[in-house]
Order: structure tokens, then C-alpha cells, then sequence
């Protein structure tokens, strides 16, 4: 009798949030404190997160997405006005602009960083262009002093889509240093993760005063300070806003997983260095790198692939499934989508061939050297295709 042993196929994830007994033991602290909705871990998160990325204020929200809404509004953007965004990202970015009943105006972007310039948003813009929002792409920082200055010249406001950068750096100082408004993501495929969760940094304390109004009804005292004072409070409701509101539970989990930060982005690196390192003499994958002015955390980790390679992204995609690797197509094109069908745009080549030829590959705290070896085999093979 021949017995029969299973083969189980290798299984990587594109991505695993870095989660441990620190992050669970912090959540149930929060739990028994009897503190569970927004309060003072969710101040002291803010500090600290602020602190990190070199702004003097942060504002904790719902999400990366509610951020970007918010700060639309606080800079007066509504019905009539454009704002120029990139396709090439997450649908949240242009959503943010038909949420305060803008306009959104797609512009192209570099092909090595996937982020907008100076040049392809001004080839869009027009009289009726009020804001700019750039995103720092995968974690690639954009040019922040190049497109910060024009910003300035043009009289828009610049709102940075900081969703994938914490820990990116730019002109050696942190994504989001010196930004007039910066919105961040705290999902669970950034490298730090609050479950669902974002942060709005920024300079202004007058702005930033608004923006903690804005994210809890409107009402001149949070619900913190009412609880907090001995004698009773009267709240007054000074303008129409939003419940986008973060937990006790989630910044007590997000201050554990700031002091993880560093580490995370020296792994993330030294990772991508070693698949740059596997892939270099690779024809026909291209993949990305640090721009000239700063570094990259690498939040994913991309390759473009060139028509010499032996396979397109697609079929490079059904192949790595076939044999465990979950990788992701490209970023997504926002015009592409049924979603803005109704938008007619401008040329856009950089952002398709993008959107269409680039694939991201798996990078996590669990990735292994062994992994990355299995995973460049396979496009090895689909190379000699």
C-alpha cells in the first residue's frame, strides 16, 4: 500500500498588518477604562502622530477618506469650483471632491513615481481650479517643494493625500512636514493600522480648531471636555457637519503601532532593495524606486512591466495565484470606472499604461527571503516564456 501525501501549496499574502498582544492588550485596557468612544487616547494619539510626521496638529477621523472631505471643506471648496486629482489612485480621492459638490479634474502622472508634477497639473488647470489634491502614491512621495511652490504661485490650496506615506520622507524631512493640510490612512494595508481610522495633520491652529468642530456635529465642545467637567455643559451646535469620529480603542491600538513605525519601514526597505536586487537583470520589469528627493516607505511594492517582457500583467497575475503568490494589479484609474463615466477627461497616457502594465508584488513584515526567491522564480519562468 502507497500512502499518499498531500503537497500544500505555499500561500503569500500581498500584505499582513503587523498585529501582536501589545495592540490587543492596549485595546482591552481601553475597554476596562469604560472609555471606549472618542477621548484621551485618541488627544494623545494625535500628538504623538502629529509629532511624528513634523505638523503641529493632528486630527484624528474615520478614515483617510472622511479627512480629505474635511479638509475640502475647511478650505471653502464647493458647487462650481474644480480640484485637480489624479486618476491614478484610490476611487476616495476623487469621491472626496463630488463630496463637497466640486468638480474633479483629472490629471496625468509621472510614470516612475506614479505621482502628479508641476507640469501635468498645470496642463489642466483653469480660472476655476481651487484646490489640488496629490497623493503621495504607494508611499512614493511626490516633489512636495516643486508642487508646494507652484500651489502657492497659482493661489490653490494644496491638499496632500498622505494615505500610504507614514514614514516616507521628502527632502529629508517626514512626508507631511510643512504641508498646509495632509491627510492620512490608518487601514490595514498602510503599515500601521488602527483597523478603519485616519489622521489630518496641519500647521494652522485656527483650521484645526474647525476641523475637530467639523468631525463631531459641529458642537463647540467635544463630548470629552463635557464629560471631563464637573460642572454640567451646554453644548451649542455652531455649523452643519459630521459624526467622523475615532474610538479610544482605535488610537490605543494606533499608539502601539506608531512605536512599531520605524522598525517597519527599515524591514519594508531592506525587502525592496533585495527584490530590486532579484529583479535587475530581469528584461522588461521596471521596478520602482526612491525618487531623487526622498525615500519611500514602500507601503507596496510595484513593477511596470514592458512589452518585452513574456507575459502581460494580466497573465503574470493568474500565474502567481496559480501557485499561491497573491499579488494585486496596479493602482486603479478613477476614469476608468463606471463611477466617473459621466467625467470626459483629457489625455491620460502615463496613467493607463500604469493602470493597465503594472502589477504589485507581495511586501510584509512576514515576507522572507525564501519568499521573495519563490516569487521571482515565477516571473523568472514568465520571462523564458
Amino acid at each position: 500500500m502507497v500512502a499518499v501525501v498531500a503537497m500544500t501549496q505555499r500561500k503569500i499574502p500581498v500584505m499582513i498588518p503587523l498585529l501582536g498582544e501589545e495592540e490587543a492588550l492596549a485595546a482591552a485596557d481601553a475597554v476596562r477604562s469604560g472609555w471606549v468612544a472618542q477621548g484621551p487616547r485618541v488627544a494623545r494619539f494625535e500628538q504623538e502622530f502629529a509629532a511624528t510626521v513634523g505638523a503641529a496638529h493632528g486630527v484624528a477621523v474615520s478614515s483617510c477618506t472622511t479627512g480629505l472631505h474635511l479638509a475640502l471643506v475647511v478650505l471653502g471648496i464647493g458647487p462650481g469650483d474644480e480640484v485637480i486629482v489624479p486618476s491614478l489612485s484610490f476611487i476616495a480621492t476623487a469621491n472626496a471632491v463630488r463630496y463637497v459638490g466640486a468638480t474633479p479634474v483629472f490629471a496625468d502622472v509621472d510614470l516612475a513615481t506614479g505621482n502628479l508634477t508641476v507640469e501635468t497639473v498645470d496642463t489642466v488647470r483653469t480660472p476655476r481650479t481651487r484646490a489640488v489634491i496629490a497623493v503621495h502614491q504607494g508611499g512614493v512621495p511626490f516633489d512636495v517643494a516643486a508642487l508646494r511652490k507652484a500651489a502657492d504661485g497659482w493661489g490653490v490650496g494644496l491638499v496632500e493625500d498622505a494615505a500610504c506615506a507614514a514614514g516616507s520622507t521628502a527632502y529629508g524631512q517626514p512626508a507631511g512636514t510643512g504641508a498646509a493640510i495632509a491627510a492620512w490612512s490608518f487601514h490595514p494595508r498602510k503599515l500601521i493600522t488602527t483597523g478603519e481610522g485616519g489622521m489630518i495633520t496641519l500647521d494652522d491652529a485656527d483650521r484645526a480648531v474647525r476641523l475637530r468642530r467639523l468631525r463631531e456635529h459641529g458642537m463647540n465642545v467635544s463630548a470629552a471636555d463635557r464629560h471631563a467637567s464637573a460642572q454640567p455643559v451646554l453644548e451649542a451646535y455652531l455649523e452643519t457637519a459630521y459624526n467622523y469620529r475615532m474610538t479610544d480603542i482605535q488610537a490605543a491600538v494606533g499608539l502601539v503601532q506608531l512605536g512599531r513605525l520605524a522598525g517597519l519601514v527599515e524591514q519594508r526597505r531592506a525587502l525592496a532593495a533585495r527584490y530590486q536586487e532579484l529583479l535587475a537583470d530581469l528584461d522588461g520589469l521596471v521596478p520602482v524606486r526612491d525618487p531623487a528627493y526622498g525615500q519611500t516607505n514602500y507601503q507596496s511594492f510595484w513593477v511596470l512591466i514592458n512589452p518585452e517582457f513574456g507575459a502581460t500583467r494580466d497573465e503574470a497575475l493568474a500565474v502567481l495565484a496559480e501557485r499561491g503568490v497573491s499579488a494585486r494589479r496596479g493602482i486603479m484609474a478613477a476614469h476608468l470606472e463606471p463611477a466617473y463615466a459621466d467625467v470626459a477627461p483629457g489625455p491620460l497616457p502615463v496613467t493607463e499604461r500604469l493602470t493597465r502594465d503594472s502589477l504589485i508584488l507581495p511586501l510584509h513584515h512576514a515576507l522572507t527571503a525564501d519568499d521573495q526567491d519563490y516569487i521571482v522564480g515565477i516571473l523568472r519562468d514568465l520571462a523564458r516564456r
